[in-house]
C-alpha cells in the first residue's frame, strides 16, 4: 500500500519535484562527468604519451570530488527541508486521517528512494551525454588531429563512485526527513503555510547605517585583495582571515540593511508605493526578511566563487596557451653543454648513423653560444654571446624582423625566444667578427621536421635517446613535449575551474529556486484574495514574476562586483606568467552564467506565475 502511495504521490506532484529532481539529476551527471574523465579522449591522448600530469589530475578530481560531494549533500538537504514545507499540509491530513508519524516517515522514505532512482538514472544518461561533450571540448583544443579518440563511453567505475555517493546522500534525506515529521506537531503542520516571520519595522537610521557600514567593510576586504595581491592574500593567514571577515560581514550587512532600507525609500514616494501591485510585491518580498538575506548573502558569495573560478580557469588556459607558443618556436632543440670541452657535434652525422635521414628535417641550424668577455665587449651584465647573423636566421625562421641595431647589443626584456625549451642564458649579440675572440661555452641545435611531426620526432628522439644515454649533456626539448605538458595544464586547470564553478552555480541557483518556488506556494492564498479584490490578471503574474527577480538579481548584481575585484586581482597574478584573454574568459563565464542560472531563473518565474493564476 505504502508503495503505490508513494508512486502516486511522486506522479501528482511532479510539479513540486520538478526542480528538486532537476537539481538531483545534474548533480549526478556533474559528479559523473568529471569523475569519468580517465576515459575522455584528452586523458586517453595524454596516458598514451606518458605525460606526467595524468595522476595529479585524476587524484585532484578524486579529492574535489569529495568536496563537492559535501557540498551537493547540503544542497539536497537543503532543498528536501523546503519540500517538506511546502507539503506540510498534506503531511498533516495523513496523521490526521489515522496514520501514525512513523508510518508518515516510512512514506517519506520510498518516495525519497523512488526520486533517488529516478534522478540517479536520468543523470547517469545525461552524465554519458556530458561526457561525450566535454572529451569533445578538451580534444578540440589539441593542434593536432585527434578525432579518432572522441567516442561515447561509460564509465562502470565512475558509475558506482556516483551511485555509491549519492546513495549516502539520500540516505541521510530519508533519516533528515524522518526525524522532521517525528518532532512536527500536527497544529504545526496544518497551520505552518499560513506563518510569516514578524516584521519588525526598523528605523530608517539604522537600516542606513548598516548599509553604510557593510559598504565601509566591503571597501576594506577590497583594499586588502588588492593591496597584496591575489597570492599573498589568499594564501597568508593574517591577511586572508580579515579580508574574508570583513567581506562576508560586509556582504551580510548590506542585505540585512535591504529590507528596512528599501522599504523606506519606496515609502517615501507614493506614486511608485502604491502604483500597481508594488505595495503588494514589497511586502512579500520583505514578510521573510530573515531568511531571504543570509540565503541571499550564501548565494551570492557562492555566484562569487562560481564567477570567480570559471573566469580564472578559462583565463589561465589562454595563458598556458600563450606561454606553450613561446617557448617552443622550433620542433627541437638540443643543446649540447658540453661544448666547450668537446667541441661542436655534428648532428647530421648522428642521426644518419641512427638511421635517420636528413630529408626528414625541413629547416635546420647549429648555433653556437660562446662564453661572454667584458675585456672584448665591453659589457658585464651577460654570461653568453651569440653571432649576429646566428641570431638573425633564428628569428628569420619565425618570421620576426632581425636586429640592425648598435653592437654589442645587451639582449633583454625582449619577446624573442632562440630555443624550444630553456635557454637558460643571458645574452649579447655580437658582430661575427668578434666570436673569434671568445671561447665556445654552448652549442644549440635547432630542426623543423619535414612529415608527420609525430612519425618524425619518434624516429628522431629514438637517435637522440641513445646517444643521450651514454652522454649525459644533452639536453633535449621538443614542441611536442612542450605541448603534451602544457594540455595537462590545460586540462588539469579548465576541470578543477569547470568542476567547481558548476557546483557552486548550482547551488546557488537551486538554492534561490526552490526557495522562492516554497514562497511562492505559501503566497497562491494571497494571489487569490488579490483576484477576488479586482486585481487584474496580469499585474498578478507581474508581481509574482518580480519577487522572484528580486530574489535572483540582488545577490547576481553583488557577486559580479565582488568578481570584478576579484578578477582583477586574479589577472594580475595570471599575467605574471602571460597574456589574459579576458575576453575569452568573461564570454565563457557569462555563458555557463546565462545557461544554469538563467535557466533556473527562467524556470522558477514561470513555475511562480503559474501558480499565481492557478490560485
Amino acid at each position: 500500500m505504502f508503495s503505490k502511495l508513494a508512486l502516486r504521490n511522486v506522479r501528482r506532484s511532479f510539479r513540486d519535484y520538478g526542480v528538486y529532481l532537476l537539481t538531483l539529476t545534474f548533480g549526478v551527471c556533474l559528479f559523473y562527468t568529471f569523475n569519468s574523465i580517465d576515459g575522455q579522449g584528452a586523458m586517453v591522448y595524454l596516458a598514451q604519451n606518458q605525460n606526467p600530469m595524468v595522476e595529479p589530475i585524476l587524484m585532484l578530481i578524486d579529492i574535489f570530488s569529495v568536496f563537492v560531494a559535501v557540498v551537493l549533500a547540503c544542497l539536497i538537504l537543503y532543498a528536501n527541508r523546503f519540500l517538506l514545507r511546502r507539503r506540510k499540509r498534506e503531511l498533516g491530513t495523513y496523521l490526521l486521517l489515522g496514520l501514525s508519524q512513523g508510518q508518515v516517515s516510512r512514506l517519506l522514505f520510498l518516495e525519497t528512494g523512488v526520486v533517488g532512482l529516478l534522478s540517479l538514472a536520468a543523470g547517469l544518461g545525461l552524465g554519458v551525454a556530458a561526457s561525450y561533450g566535454m572529451s569533445a571540448l578538451t580534444l578540440s583544443m589539441f593542434e593536432m588531429d585527434v578525432s579518432d579518440l572522441l567516442a561515447i563511453t561509460f564509465s562502470p567505475g565512475a558509475a558506482v563512485k556516483t551511485v555509491l555517493y549519492f546513495g549516502l546522500i539520500f540516505l541521510l534525506v530519508m533519516l533528515f526527513s524522518g526525524v522532521q515529521v517525528s518532532r512536527a506537531k500536527l497544529i504545526d503542520l496544518m497551520q505552518g503555510e499560513r506563518k510569516n516571520e514578524v516584521l519588525k519595522p526598523r528605523p530608517l537610521g539604522v537600516a542606513v547605517f548598516q548599509f553604510l557600514l557593510g559598504v565601509v567593510f566591503l571597501a576594506a576586504a577590497y583594499a586588502i585583495l588588492l593591496t597584496f595581491g591575489m597570492a599573498i592574500a589568499v594564501a597568508v593567514l593574517p591577511i586572508c582571515v580579515p579580508m574574508l571577515t570583513l567581506g562576508t560581514l560586509g556582504t551580510l550587512l548590506i542585505f540585512r540593511s535591504l529590507s528596512g532600507f528599501v522599504l523606506k525609500f519606496v515609502q517615501g514616494r507614493p506614486r511608485l508605493y502604491y502604483k500597481n501591485l508594488n505595495l503588494f510585491t514589497l511586502r512579500q518580498w520583505i514578510s521573510k526578511v530573515h531568511s531571504t538575506y543570509l540565503a541571499q548573502t550564501v548565494v551570492c558569495i557562492l555566484l562569487l566563487l562560481a564567477i570567480g573560478i570559471t573566469a580564472s580557469s578559462v583565463g589561465l588556459n589562454s595563458t598556458i596557451e600563450s606561454m606553450t607558443g613561446y617557448q617552443s618556436p622550433f620542433d627541437i632543440t638540443v643543446q649540447n653543454r658540453n661544448a666547450d670541452a668537446l667541441g661542436p657535434m655534428d648532428f647530421d652525422a648522428l642521426l644518419e648513423e641512427h638511421g635517420v635521414n636528413s630529408s626528414a628535417l625541413s629547416w635546420q641550424q647549429d648555433t653556437i653560444f660562446y662564453y661572454n668577455d667584458a675585456s672584448v665587449t665591453g659589457i658585464e651584465e651577460a654570461s653568453a654571446a651569440v653571432r649576429l647573423s646566428d641570431y638573425n636566421a633564428l628569428l628569420a625562421r619565425q618570421g620576426k624582423p632581425g636586429y640592425s641595431g648598435p653592437l654589442p647589443h645587451l639582449q633583454e626584456g625582449s619577446d624573442v625566444t632562440l630555443t624550444t625549451g630553456n635557454l637558460g642564458l643571458s645574452y649579447l649579440i655580437i658582430p661575427d667578427e668578434m666570436a673569434s675572440e671568445l671561447k665556445i661555452r654552448r652549442q644549440v641545435w635547432s630542426a623543423d621536421y619535414a612529415g608527420n611531426p609525430e612519425e618524425t620526432e619518434a624516429e628522431v628522439m629514438a637517435a637522440l635517446r641513445q646517444f643521450q644515454e651514454e652522454n649525459w649533456y644533452l639536453s633535449i626539448n621538443s614542441r611536442l613535449i612542450i605541448y603534451q605538458e602544457a594540455m595537462g595544464n590545460k586540462i588539469l586547470a579548465l576541470f578543477l575551474g569547470l568542476y567547481l564553478g558548476f557546483t557552486f552555480l548550482l547551488a546557488a541557483a537551486a538554492v534561490l529556486a526552490l526557495q522562492q518556488l516554497s514562497q511562492g506556494a505559501d503566497n497562491t492564498g494571497r494571489y487569490a484574495i488579490l483576484r477576488r479584490l479586482g486585481a487584474e490578471e496580469r499585474l498578478v503574474a507581474r508581481s509574482a514574476t518580480q519577487q522572484v527577480a528580486l530574489a535572483f538579481l540582488l545577490p547576481l548584481g553583488l557577486a559580479l562586483i565582488h568578481s570584478a575585484v576579484g578578477m582583477r586581482a586574479a589577472n594580475e597574478l595570471i599575467s605574471t606568467a602571460g597574456k589574459v584573454d579576458s575576453a575569452a574568459s568573461s564570454a565563457v563565464t557569462a555563458l555557463v552564467l546565462l545557461a544554469v542560472y538563467g535557466g533556473y531563473f527562467l524556470a522558477t518565474a514561470l513555475a511562480c506565475r503559474r501558480m499565481a493564476r492557478q490560485a
